[in-house]
């Protein structure tokens, strides 16, 4: 059966706060690097899909962030469909 592959991306929105991306900054100085500005971490979903509609499917990864991979009052989320 064919498959669609997808890459949903979740960020953190502009204004949140993010413990994880400060303390991951303090690190990377600690570490040596200079010059590092703000770091924001976030999550990557790699998705495979059964089926060839491309659009269905965009549609079914856009209703999962909305359900479960993504907190949609904090995250923003995109969908890449390669």
């Amino acid at each position: 059966m064919p498959v669609i592959k997808a890459r949903v991306t979740v960020t953190l929105k502009n204004g949140v706060l993010d413990p994880q991306g400060k303390a991951i900054e303090h690190a990377l100085g600690s570490l040596g690097f200079e010059g590092v500005g703000q770091v924001r971490q976030g999550k990557v979903f790699d998705i495979e899909i059964e089926g060839t509609d491309a659009a269905k499917a965009e549609a079914d990864l856009n209703a999962m962030c909305d359900k479960l991979l993504a907190n949609t009052v904090i995250e923003n989320y995109s969908v890449s469909i390669t």
